[in-house]
């Protein structure tokens, strides 16, 4: 394990949450029709946020409104900018949200989860919350000197946050679609070509 448990789920929301936004750029030649997974922000309602919360299984207090959806999104692009920043912007970033949230890390049990780290109570804003356990997160990749895990798909066509737990540092694609499987046909494709096949 690269990092502790609460720091990787923290991470992964965090990827989930930069991923909700539009993350493919539009191949030529694609008409009119429904947009395939990763085209269409994920995170436009209320309702949205409801599921995109649930599916994360964050815990505390909500509003369930608009605000708190702009908030969340506004996090959204704040994570984003962080996932793709140079190491001194990142920690500058980073300090900030923690800063807003006048964070107060302090150990916890609660539902399904063990001991972990929390650095707002559960009564503060959504936004600052999921923000808090992100910086939180992002403290020890920065600190671990890990920001090379923090990518974006190597897809041409794909922006997607990717977040590389693996042993070898390997992970290039994202998970919000084929980009991985796109790619290799392409390149196989124009393999054949080169071959003359």
């Amino acid at each position: 394990m690269v990092f502790t448990h609460d720091a990787e789920i923290a991470l992964e929301s965090a990827v989930a949450l930069i991923n909700t936004a539009p993350v493919r750029t539009p191949r030529s030649g694609e008409g009119p029709g429904p947009l395939p997974a990763g085209d269409a922000d994920a995170l436009t309602t209320i309702q949205d946020l409801d599921v995109f919360i649930d599916q994360q299984r964050f815990t505390g207090a909500r509003t369930h409104n608009v605000a708190e959806l702009r908030s969340v999104r506004q996090l959204r692009a704040q994570l984003r900018e962080i996932w793709t920043a140079p190491e001194e912007e990142a920690v500058r970033l980073t300090n900030l949200l923690l800063a807003n949230a006048r964070a107060l890390p302090q150990l916890v049990k609660h539902d399904q989860w063990d001991w972990h780290l929390h650095a707002t109570t559960a009564q503060a804003p959504l936004a600052l919350r999921m923000g808090t356990e992100a910086a939180m997160a992002l403290v020890d990749v920065i600190r671990g000197k890990e920001l090379d895990r923090l990518r974006c798909c190597a897809a041409s066509d794909c922006s997607a946050a990717v977040l590389d737990l693996s042993r070898n540092r390997s992970r290039r694609f994202c998970g919000t679609g084929n980009c991985a499987n796109r790619t290799h046909v392409a390149a196989y494709r124009r393999r054949k070509t080169d071959q003359g096949l």
